[in-house]
């Protein structure tokens, strides 16, 4: 096997990328840069009857969003392609003979019929297949190959003794070889099970360390078992922790579609950031050695080691990530705000020009979801109908008396400037507030008030005018003012 690393990414193409697909993927690809080796993408499709048209397009649309680009894969090529199982067809069987010579598997002859049979008579329902082809003679095997008997290519696991391997997160484990079913190698339609597809690709393709769930550690020993048959070097385990959901009762289980997205892509359609979320999902069974929690993914694979990596399960908060995506809205420019920001302003506003990068600016340090945008902007588009009520504010000392008087010095004030931008509005309103005597926010309120129709606004009266243009807003203060008599 080559000395240098790796690490491959091997999804079947069945529909969305969940998150801890996606977390694989991403310690597969931190593993691999942060060790100065090779990331390759293998599509396993040899499942044929779950694979999901467009799949293969989701997986490729997710790693490029999230910036796991591959060394190598369908796409891009490499030397140990084709890395689609279904075009590598050809080659399985050979190795599954292989073993058949080596009486490491056998031809099982049994019908559906026979073996849903041992399933509904079993007492135990893991019991599995009971080895009935394992001691045919090869003269009835002959005789029914010939005769055209369909079959299937069986792993002859060991009966007694135990399969010990290391993993580099769980550390040394034994399974009884007794509880080893004699699993499929070669299914009746000529395609390989993904457990035996998996380890000659990743022997072929010299895959150096294998990452995947711990819910596939007790399938280990099976996989070690045909290294060990073939005369092959076993590659690095390393066995990632469960991912486990908040349940309304405060109990925890795995991370399911009832806690909330757990795609990748709903997640960015609800509004989170690729960044944001790849660096929430980097902490989801690895800790850094230092307490930080923000990271670029260049800083992820500087920092990444597989000691890291954690045995406990870890849970999904919806409500720490969204932290993590405000965190990374308040980091950008203003203008890199408003140029992500920008169809969530189209949403809500799609037949007006306004000055974008203003609203991004009064919207950047109250968003922690973009798709929180277009209800906040939304009066921006058309002033929602409201109550004078509104006008009344203990802490602005505003009541329904005062309020007209001051909209109207407001209006009379502001109708006479002579240029309209956010400095001239703001002076205006707070030189208005002096002469008048009164608080800033006993002007300001009820203009903000008349502008937006709403009590609560990304910024408040002075951006909203400015936001507006001169015209908009004075129909709108007038229409207040009318309101209030």
């Amino acid at each position: 096997m080559s000395e240098k690393v790796r690490t491959r990414f091997a999804p079947s193409p069945t529909g969305f990328m969940h998150v801890g697909n996606l977390r694989t993927a991403l310690y597969e690809y931190l593993i691999a840069k942060s060790l100065d080796g090779t990331f390759v993408l293998r599509i396993e499709d040899t499942d044929q009857d779950r694979k999901v048209e467009g799949a293969v397009d989701i997986i490729y649309n997710t790693l490029q969003k999230a910036g796991l680009l591959h060394d190598e894969g369908p796409d891009v090529g490499g030397e140990y392609g084709p890395y689609v199982q279904s075009e590598r067809k050809e080659m399985y069987l050979p190795y599954a003979q292989q073993l058949i010579e080596k009486d490491k598997a056998y031809y099982c002859f049994c019908t559906k019929e026979r073996l849903d049979t041992l399933r509904e008579n079993a007492d135990d329902p893991g019991a599995g297949y009971d080895r009935h082809c394992r001691s045919l003679s090869k003269e009835e095997i002959q005789q029914k190959l010939q005769a055209g008997i369909p079959y299937v290519i069986r792993q002859k696991m060991p009966l007694e003794g135990t399969t010990t391997f290391n993993d580099a997160v769980y550390g040394t484990i034994s399974v009884d070889n007794s509880e080893l079913q004699d699993q499929i190698l070669i299914k009746a339609d000529g395609y390989p099970t993904y457990n035996f597809a998996n380890v000659i690709d990743d022997h072929t393709m010299n895959i150096t360390h294998v990452v995947r769930g711990s819910e596939y550690l007790s399938s280990t020993p099976k996989y070690n078992l045909l290294y060990e048959a073939f005369g092959w070097e076993i590659p690095t385990y390393i066995h990632l922790p469960l991912i486990m959901g908040k349940n309304d009762d405060g109990s925890i289980s795995k991370l399911s579609k009832r806690h909330g997205a757990t795609s990748f892509e709903d997640l960015v359609k609800g509004g989170f950031l690729p960044e944001a979320i790849i660096n929430y999902i980097a902490l989801l069974g690895w800790a850094p050695k230092d307490n930080r929690e923000m990271f670029t993914l260049s800083e992820l694979v500087e920092n990444f080691s597989i000691d890291g990596i954690s045995k406990s399960p870890a849970v999904f908060d919806y409500d720490k990530l969204e932290w993590f995506n405000g965190e990374y809205i308040k980091a950008m420019t203003t203008e890199q705000f408003a140029e992500v920001a920008m169809p969530y302003f189209k949403q809500a506003i799609p037949n007006k020009e306004l000055d974008w990068v203003k609203v991004a600016s009064i919207l950047q340090q109250r968003t922690t979801r973009l798709t929180q945008i277009p209800e906040k902007i939304a009066f921006f588009n058309e002033q929602p109908a409201y109550e004078k009520e509104l006008f009344v504010n203990k802490k602005s000392k505003t009541t329904l008396e005062n309020s007209g008087p001051m909209l109207s010095a407001a209006v009379n004030a502001l109708d006479a400037l002579p240029e309209w931008n956010h400095d001239s509005i703001h002076d205006c309103l707070i030189s208005l507030a002096q002469s008048l005597e009164v608080k800033n926010g006993t002007v300001m309120w009820p203009v903000r008030i008349a502008a937006s129709g709403m009590t609560v606004t990304p910024g408040g009266a002075v951006e909203i005018l400015d936001i507006l243009g001169k015209e908009e807003a004075m129909s709108r203060l007038n229409s207040g003012l009318k309101k209030l008599s």
